[in-house]
């Protein structure tokens, strides 16, 4: 257990393997906090993103420690909550896939929707509102069938998913809670954020991962969804800092966290083909439109229709003006240098070991 100036400081991450835990985790470590993070049992270890953080718990001045967990076990998340008793609570963990919540919506609902639920009960059947400040990861995609543009804290919510409608009720019962029993509990908005170690199954991460394939002949072709798609996209590491601000506010509020400029998957596309000097021209249309590498003549770029949703989100731009004003927040990296990078860190990989399917590097790097 930690000290009670330790306590100053210790922080509860769910979800700490994933893209955004990992980020959290190192920028918390390196301001001193403890960190405790919950991870689901599985016979991998899954750890790769915090690998390069993690020490043995008997070595001296360790602060990551790591518990197994699941958003689906209420006892599970109680009896941590009680053990840790952390002053800050990011509930980072979900089933994250747009695409995939259509296949498990009753899963995505259970974790997301019924997980943040059990979180927030755990802090109220333990006492602890005056304690802990909670956050709830929210999205973009909340806004989904868009009935204003750009979309701010004001602007009312569709969405289009089982994703997104299990988001949009932890959305509205972290509010609750916050209203009924008066905890410090807020909602970050965050649009869409990407890095390297972003999941392999996303489509900025399957673009940049087959655009280094494609350069060293492992593939031929790269097969998307929606090209016109409009994303708002920053980086991760970006967007931690602002969920560590939201938390450090006097008062809990729900804040947009995003660019404030948009781009197609075309362009991610293009862009990201720039990296390794080949020029995509775009030729038919609908399902049959497809890139083709000016160079060489080749297609690189197919459509699949299985890669799009039945319901889908064309437009999403957020407006960051309340997260500069009342947060002093803002990104810092460009959807130029996000590709640049993502794509760079996918060809260091392809280097190094030779084949598609490898181990993804470390937050830092």
């Amino acid at each position: 257990m930690s000290s009670p100036a330790d306590k100053k400081k210790v922080a509860l991450i769910s979800g700490i393997t994933g893209q955004d835990g990992a980020y959290l985790a190192d920028f918390l470590l390196q301001r001193g906090y403890t960190v405790h993070g919950i991870k689901r049992r599985s016979s991998s270890l899954n750890t790769d993103r915090i690998d390069y953080l993690y020490r043995d718990r008997h070595d001296a001045g360790v602060r990551l420690f790591l518990h197994y967990g699941d958003m689906t076990d209420s006892t599970n998340l109680l009896r941590l909550v009680g053990e840790i008793r952390p002053t800050e609570i990011y509930n980072l963990a979900a089933q994250s896939h747009v695409q995939v919540s259509f296949e498990t919506p009753e899963y995505t609902a259970n974790t997301d929707a019924l997980g943040t639920l059990r979180m927030l009960e755990a802090i109220r059947i333990l006492q602890m509102e005056d304690d802990v400040r909670f956050y709830q990861a929210s999205t973009s995609e909340l806004f989904g069938k868009v009935q204003e543009t750009p979309q701010r804290e004001q602007t009312p919510f569709y969405p289009r998913s089982p994703y997104a409608v299990a988001k949009l009720y932890a959305y509205w019962i972290t509010v609750n809670y916050r209203e009924a029993y008066g905890m410090h509990a807020s909602n970050g908005i965050l649009f869409n954020h990407e890095s390297p170690i972003r999941g392999e199954t996303f489509v900025t991460r399957k673009i940049t991962r087959a655009v280094a394939a494609i350069e060293r002949g492992i593939q031929d072709k790269l097969f998307l969804g929606n090209l016109d798609a409009k994303r708002d996209w920053g980086h991760a590491r970006d967007y931690v800092e602002g969920m560590w601000r939201i938390l450090q506010q006097e008062l809990p509020d729900d804040y947009v966290l995003a660019t404030g400029e948009t781009h197609t998957v075309r362009e991610f596309v293009e862009l990201a083909f720039r990296q390794i000097d080949r020029r995509i021209e775009w030729k038919g249309s609908g399902l049959d439109e497809h890139g083709i590498c000016q160079r060489s003549g080749k297609i690189l770029v197919a459509l699949d229709p299985a890669y799009c949703r039945p319901t889908e989100v064309d437009l999403l731009l957020g407006d960051p003006a309340k997260a500069l004003a009342k947060l002093g927040w803002r990104h810092h990296t460009s959807f130029e240098q996000l590709v640049a990078e993502m794509v760079e860190n996918d060809r260091t990989i392809l280097k190094v070991t030779g084949a598609r399917h490898e181990p993804v590097l470390h937050a830092a790097q």
